[in-house]
């Protein structure tokens, strides 16, 4: 067995490199590293290709990571909400490319990236402009969009508690695309809430194996986007 745990939020990400392709768990805030996403910022990988459900709010977490110009394309379901001011802005000036999923497709691409599935036929998106220029198929008596599977360089994801061979529970909700995306990605990294020792997650409940994690940075008191903003905080 192999101990996961990497000393610092810089080691964790040290190997992202220029345009690779980054799913970042999270459903608005909650699951969202930020800590991890600000240590990418600080690394300064630039032309990542990143897969989220949205495009983060404020100027903190994933909507810095754009600011601070290190995204080419943004591959999600929600590129606007209540809180995002970055991204709209960006995309309307032509700074940044869209690749819009609706959030069920983009679930089932990571799913099927992560279980080796290059393809799969979807009704959803038939007869929209999202279908334009994609294979359909007709099936008893329905119309269906193939949609490609969807793999990453890295995964960043957060988690509630992990051991050091990368074992992970999660808080509720927050686990979201997290499970997915550490199947689909070649390298995952994890920020955990706590550190606990080999046995004492029973194995019944572990969400996400250890086979599909290879570092693990321990934030005790992760940030909450939410109150970030609140205060007005901007990152770097």
């Amino acid at each position: 067995m192999i101990d996961k745990q990497v000393d610092s939020l810089i080691t964790a990400v040290s190997d992202i490199f220029d345009g690779a392709t980054v799913m970042i768990g999270g459903f608005g805030e909650a699951g969202s590293p930020i800590e991890l996403i600000h240590a990418l910022i600080d690394l300064g990988a630039k032309n990542l290709t990143v897969v989220n459900n949205n495009t983060g709010s404020g100027h903190v977490g994933l909507a810095a990571l754009i600011e601070n110009g290190q995204v080419a394309k943004m591959i999600c379901s929600y590129p606007r909400t209540v809180g995002s001011m970055v991204f709209p802005e960006l995309y309307q000036s032509g700074k940044i490319e869209l690749e819009l999923v609706p959030q069920g497709t983009l679930a089932e691409r990571i799913r099927s990236g992560g279980a080796g599935i290059p393809a799969f036929y979807t009704a959803t998106s038939v007869g929209t402009p999202l279908a334009e220029g994609k294979e359909q198929r007709h099936f008893d008596g329905h119309d269906y969009v193939m949609e490609y599977g969807l793999k990453a360089d890295f995964a960043l994801i957060k988690c509630k508690q992990a051991d050091r061979y990368g074992n992970l529970i999660y808080n509720k909700t927050a686990r979201n695309f997290a499970p997915i995306m550490a199947m689909a990605a070649n390298t995952t990294i994890v920020q955990a809430e706590s550190l606990v020792k080999a046995g004492e997650i029973d194995a019944e409940n572990v969400v996400t194996p250890g086979i599909f994690v290879d570092r693990i940075v321990t934030i005790t008191n992760p940030a909450q986007e939410s109150k970030l903003i609140a205060e007005g905080r901007v990152y770097p």
